[in-house]
């Protein structure tokens, strides 16, 4: 395995060969280009033939840098360069007093050859397995494994013969956009049954297979662990039965197993998401869309009964999607006057104007007793107490069916790379162990303690212990399950008094929960539009409302703020916003000039704004540093300033996902596969395709991984002619392996010279006689379409969190006459995803972190998918582990790193 270490340096700076930097002035160094102000990477995977030369001009003399040419083969550096290494590799380095210990590791492509490797998928079915059996077909290959095939999960590993086949690099191709799985998948009683692991067993060392990737639920998972305890046992009994040899038996001594949990319910411990759950909470929010016009149409009520077996989790993220009234669980059931209060809520948003009502039911939701609440007990109680028009229906398999979504299709392509390379580092004393995501990071974790804290979730929910069930599910569904309470305890403040004369439900004063009357708050978006906003801004002014708090949307950027387009939002002007794309405040990108200040600080003054909420992308950034500046001069700005990053390019310092971005990856995803589709019967075609995202490559990567890309050219990493040509020949190789279509993706401002049309025309000269080449500029439509369940998601998380912080500062920065004043730097934050934490980062300390220059950050997280990109497009590349060993109580513990 490589070492390496990341440092950052005050002048030098280091990153491995053929990774870009945005500096004209390159050094080389042991494979390894030098630069300025990007972060250092050291590592010896690979070593070169050099000629000493130092520079004068640079820090670099003191690393011993020197001009170099590529990499060759077959010269090792010295113990001196290994030791060195060695020591650094513990630490990593950021700017300021913050550190973050970082294990990165590279492994070398075939420094595993010659070990036999097998990957089954088991029990039901969900989307994005096929993406994780890709994987684990192409990262075996790259390591130099034997790969095999086991149809049909346990039964065809009883059975043998055909159901094991060996797996080539080509046969997985053209799958990762396909749902389900196609190796199959069965339900097999014949395992359960010494004999029938026994028959297994033997199939599995005659073809010299100790490594299995096992892909299903706690079942399959569980079933791959009792196999791994009775190997020796096994092996024994074939000894002695004749079957194999003693040397067979000596060889493969040792089983190693590694899990991917496949399921679209979501219930397996251990995990935030589970292969195939965002792709079924698409297929529900899809339906819930489709039911709400014919729902409005008629003011009719409709219930939606969606899967999830004992886990309410696609319920419960599906009810916060799609502002549903009301949701019932297994882990949290509702009263027992529940039929009551469900009338009541139904009742009270008709009486705020609302014309429908969604309901959606778990299919295992129970009550407090344990009895169970069906959709058609559900109906009986609105139909009888409120006689509305109501309608069942029964989502079923629905849910299981279609394309894999982005995110499913990127979590299996990690998932499963990450499970090879806990097999091949696997020892004999190794446990099983379990694959999973917690926030954004691969961690590996020991099967058995995940399914016996799964087992425990059905235990408490028995033993009606429901505060304990929830926290079992781990501190996503926590949090989700917090967020829909919040949002369901809000009750419109409407006022009834018959002597008022109203045309409508009207507004009535309440106290904040600082003690204030009431504090003034304005909500404005900067930048283009993005799928998420609306949600944003939904559940920011509802929160506020319910706390007595006034809020102001500003129409149309800071052209409407200096203008005085204030509107006064209320609590039906948001009714719906959550499922629309777009920004119905409408916005623009222009970021303010010093010359408007003077202007834009009159109308908050006007207005009496006490603290201001911006959603927006890298002008919204802009704009939150310039109003931050401005406090010196102009006490309007000196109010608590919040800032929601929501772009498509994902270019915002301060978080990992900005709103937004991930409906923009579904949207280039889905594009691809029918630019893909629209070729199929043509003989080899390459198609070339343009994103979005100005200078930053997060669209093209993340999408290319998605959409199984041959290759994503990006600003970050430079390119030059020599590539091209080698990707074209790349191209034509795997043509010849029987690959039929090429995709690549290009961002917009890659290269200022190499362009879209440019490449077109050198692949389809290059690729005479081999391939053709076509391009496709998909522009705006990356913007547009309905917000994902993860951007709904995220921006009514994030509305929430900015109206609990404006809170706190509020009640910190106004005084007794109710005037607010802070000059604190805290008081000016991004709130930002890192992780698995909510971060409110102060502006001023982004600013050392980003590159105002290409309006990107210094750091992106999703540079390391960029190997695992190039390995499973069969390019030459180091592939960087990302996987940690940890337990699941270390899983549970607020200990994220520093986000800078």
């Amino acid at each position: 395995m490589c070492i390496t270490n990341t440092i950052y340096g005050r002048f030098l700076n280091l990153i491995p060969y053929r990774v870009g930097c945005r500096e004209p002035k390159r050094y080389y160094w042991w494979g390894f280009r030098a630069e300025a102000h990007v972060k250092v990477t050291f590592s010896f995977s690979q070593a070169q033939d050099a000629n000493a030369e130092s520079d004068n001009d640079s820090e670099s003399a003191a690393y011993s840098l020197v001009n170099s040419k590529p990499v060759k083969e077959n010269h090792p550096p010295s113990d001196f360069h290994r030791d060195w290494v060695n020591t650094c590799s513990k630490r990593s380095f950021y700017p300021g007093s913050m550190a973050e210990e970082i294990a990165q590791r590279f492994i070398k492509p075939g420094s595993h050859k010659g070990k036999g490797l097998a990957v089954f998928t088991s029990g039901g079915d969900s989307q994005g397995m096929n993406a994780a059996v890709r994987a684990v077909v192409r990262m075996g290959i790259y390591l130099g494994c034997k790969v095999f095939f086991i149809k049909e999960g346990y039964q065809g590993m009883v059975d043998g013969e055909n159901n094991i086949v060996e797996a080539n690099w080509s046969s997985v191709s053209c799958i990762i956009h396909r749902g389900g799985t196609v190796i199959g998948s069965a339900r097999c009683t014949d395992f359960r049954e010494h004999a029938g692991r026994r028959k297994a067993a033997k199939n599995l060392v005659t073809r010299g297979i100790t490594n299995l990737v096992v892909i299903g639920g706690d079942g399959s998972l569980t079933g791959a662990n009792l196999f791994k305890d009775e190997w020796p046992t096994l092996l024994k009994e074939l000894v002695d039965a004749g079957e194999i040899t003693p040397e067979q038996a000596d060889k493969y001594q040792h089983l190693h197993i590694a899990g991917l949990v496949g399921s679209i319910d979501n219930d397996f411990c251990g995990t935030d998401m589970t292969i195939g759950t965002d792709s079924a909470l698409h297929r529900i929010i899809e339906s819930i869309d489709a039911i709400v016009s014919t729902a409005y149409s008629h003011q009719r009520t409709f219930i939606m009964e969606v899967m999830g077996r004992h886990c309410g989790y696609l319920a419960l993220v599906a009810a916060i999607c799609s502002e549903a009234d009301f949701v019932f669980i297994p882990e949290w059931p509702p009263e027992q006057d529940w039929p009551n209060k469900l009338c009541k809520k139904l009742l009270q948003e008709r009486l705020t104007g609302q014309r429908l009502n969604i309901i959606i039911v778990a299919e295992g939701a129970i009550d407090r007793n344990g009895e169970p609440i069906t959709a058609e007990k559900v109906h009986k109680v609105v139909v009888d107490k409120l006689q509305q028009d109501t309608r069942i229906t029964v989502l079923g398999h629905v849910q299981r069916g279609g394309n894999p979504s982005a995110f499913d299709r990127v979590l299996g392509c990690r998932m499963g790379a990450e499970a090879v390379m806990a097999l091949m580092e696997a020892t004999p004393d190794t446990e099983a162990c379990v694959v999973t995501l917690d926030g954004n990071q691969a961690v590996r974790l020991p099967l058995m303690e995940c399914v016996r804290r799964t087992k425990a979730v059905a235990q408490a929910m028995a033993d009606k212990n429901w505060d304990l069930a929830v926290q079992l599910r781990g501190k996503g569904f926590t949090r989700n399950l917090e967020t829909y309470k919040m949002l369901t305890r809000l009750k419109a403040p409407v006022d009834h008094d018959p002597t008022k004369e109203s045309n409508g439900p009207t507004l009535t004063k309440q106290f904040t929960l600082c003690g204030q009357d009431h504090y003034t708050l304005g909500v404005m978006h900067i930048g283009s539009p993005s799928c998420g906003m609306n949600a944003a801004v939904r559940s920011f002014v509802r929160n506020c409302i319910y706390r007595g708090d006034k809020v102001y949307g500003i129409c149309d950027g800071v052209l409407g703020l200096m203008a005085g387009k204030f509107k006064l939002m209320d609590w039906p002007s948001v009714t719906g916003w959550v499922a629309q794309g777009g920004a119905y405040l409408g916005t623009k990108r222009a970021p303010p000039r010093d010359d408007q200040l003077p202007a834009i600080a009159a109308k908050l003054k006007e207005f009496g704004i006490q603290a201001l909420l911006i959603i927006g992308g890298f002008e919204g950034y802009q704009t939150g540093l310039t109003f931050y500046n401005a406090r010196k001069q102009f006490e309007e700005f000196r109010i608590p300033i919040a800032m929601i990053p929501a772009t498509i390019s994902n270019n915002v310092p301060g978080t990992e996902f900005s709103l937004g971005c991930d409906t923009a990856l579904n949207e280039i995803t889905e594009i691809c596969d029918r630019i893909r589709q629209s070729a199929q019967g043509t003989k080899r075609r390459v198609f070339i395709i343009e994103t979005m995202g100005g200078f930053c490559g997060y669209l093209a990567t993340v999408a290319g991984l998605a959409g199984g890309a041959d290759a994503a050219y990006i600003f970050e990493e430079k390119f030059n002619i020599k590539d091209l040509n080698q990707d074209v020949i790349a191209m034509a190789a795997k043509m010849s392996e029987g690959v039929q279509r090429g995709l690549i993706l290009r961002n917009e401002n890659a290269n200022l010279n190499y362009t879209t049309d440019f490449m077109q025309r050198l692949f389809s000269e290059e690729g005479k006689g081999l391939f053709s080449c076509r391009m496709n500029i998909i522009g705006h439509m990356q913007q547009g379409g309905s917000p994902t369940p993860f951007d709904r998601n995220l921006g009514t998380k994030m509305g929430s969190k900015a109206v609990d912080w404006f809170s706190e500062q509020l009640k910190k920065c106004t005084n007794s006459d109710g005037r607010t004043s802070t000059m604190d730097p805290d008081s000016a934050v991004m709130i930002g995803i890192v992780r698995r934490q909510y971060r409110f980062t102060p502006l001023m300390e982004l600013v050392e972190v980003t590159d105002f220059d290409h309006r990107i950050p210094t750091y992106q997280w999703w540079m390391k998918l960029r190997p695992l990109l190039k390995v499973l497009a069969k390019h030459e590349s180091t592939y960087e582990e990302e996987g940690l060993y940890i337990t699941v109580e270390e899983m549970d513990l607020d200990s994220d790193p520093p986000l800078v």
